[in-house]
């Protein structure tokens, strides 16, 4: 596990990002951003906070009864509970963003302009503001106004119509994938988009609103498999663990367990097939080039996957690696943590609440030489900073503090 010692500023330190996103999209999100050194405050409702504390077993246990999904999403940020119900709250919340590079929001289309804290209502206080929002399926066209989660954009992208066994096997059937896989990628997508604004608006000096959508950005990784129809007119299907054009790329059973190839070219298949003892496969006209292999698969699996079961796993896989073959086991999590390269790259990081309280963690996974990621902040209970960043951020004094605290406008830490 590396311990994290005070590190250099990020390349994103000296950029302020007003986070009103929760869940997941947006936060995994800001989430980078504050690695790469960004200044996030995260707003949360009073007495409330980000859905996603709750969303357990398991919980961390500090008191705070915080999730294990919460914990994923939100390291390195101040939380700030401010009600923006509140024509006081909101007012905040709009001083904030004056002092922010960058807002990131996920409510549904429109949702935020009844508190005066939309775009075009921000941007009339902060020209060269780049406002982000997430939504489910963006702010146009006919699905705009409806809600948008992970397992529903997994089902309508066509996403589960390639995942899961294929017709006819046992548990045949569309399957999700086993991470919020949707959320993630529009959260990296939402990265990408507002670095890509930052370094307009360093050429320019002009801000601007970045529209993503869910749905968007799911289609968007559907890759190969869309370009199979869009260009080859060939519908993708369910193929279990198999590829749609690389053989043999999927596990097999040994005599003791199930083992990983994954062959990219036809020399690795040659190769393959000299480990297996069955050289001339590698020359078969049936099999020999790739397009051959993907078109005669079953009768390619007919004649290896009885080669394969007789060895045992530990034997093959040494095999493999032997002859620079990419092969390998199917882990569990807690068998991939434990894996000596992945330990080796420093992956799992830990930092401590303000009680004390151990946070362990995956960190972001870019190596940088000059201006690394940093983990400064654990994951905040809900409405830890809240006084910190009024007083900080806009100047309240202790008085004024209380005030607020007294009139529900605003919360510490629950």
């Amino acid at each position: 596990m590396a311990e994290d010692a005070p590190a250099p500023a990020g390349p994103l330190a000296g950029i302020r990002v007003l986070d009103l996103s929760r869940v997941l999209a947006g936060p995994w999100c800001s989430q980078m951003l504050g690695d790469l050194g960004a200044d996030v405050i995260k707003i949360e409702q009073p007495g409330q906070g980000d859905d996603t504390r709750r969303w357990g077993p398991p919980f961390l246990d500090d008191g705070s009864r915080d999730s294990a999904y919460y914990l994923c999403a939100n390291r390195n940020k101040r939380s700030a509970a401010i009600d923006m119900a509140r024509p006081e709250g909101q007012a905040l919340i709009r001083k904030l963003a004056e002092r922010a590079d960058v807002v990131l929001e996920n409510f549904r289309v429109g949702g935020l302009a009844k508190y005066g804290l939309d775009y075009s209502a921000l941007k009339a206080v902060k020209p060269d503001l780049i406002y982000c929002s997430i939504t489910g399926f963006g702010q146009t066209g006919p699905e705009k106004d409806k809600g948008g989660y992970d397992f529903l954009i997994q089902g309508m992208s066509g996403l589960m119509s390639v995942t899961g066994q294929a017709d006819g096997e046992p548990g045949a059937g569309p399957l999700k994938v086993g991470i919020p896989i949707s959320d993630l990628s529009t959260g990296l997508y939402a990265v990408i988009s507002i670095l890509a604004a930052l370094q307009h608006r360093n050429r320019t000096g002009e801000g601007q609103h970045i529209d993503l959508a869910l749905l968007d950005a799911q289609m968007a990784l559907l890759a190969n498999q869309a370009s199979g129809w869009l260009n080859g007119g060939m519908e993708p299907r369910r193929m279990g663990n198999q590829h749609p054009t690389i053989v043999p790329y999927q596990d097999f059973a040994c005599a003791d367990g199930r083992v990983l190839i994954a062959l990219g070219n036809d020399r690795q298949f040659r190769d393959l097939c000299a480990v297996l003892a069955m050289p001339e496969l590698g020359e078969d006209p049936r099999f020999a080039v790739s397009a051959q292999r993907s078109s005669n698969r079953a009768a390619l699996f007919a004649l290896i996957e009885p080669a394969i079961a007789q060895w045992q796993s530990d034997a093959l896989i040494a095999a493999l690696e032997a002859a620079k073959l990419p092969g390998g086991r199917i882990n569990s999590i807690p068998k991939a943590l434990e894996h000596p390269q992945v330990k080796a790259r420093g992956s799992v990081h830990e930092l401590a609440r303000d009680d004390g309280t151990p946070v362990r963690f995956i960190g972001f996974p870019g190596k940088f030489s000059a201006s690394p990621p940093s983990y400064r902040r654990a994951p905040p209970r809900s409405g830890a900073d809240t006084a910190a960043v009024l007083a900080e951020e806009l100047g309240l004094d202790q008085a004024e503090i209380a005030t607020l605290i007294a009139a529900g406008v605003i919360a510490e830490k629950l």
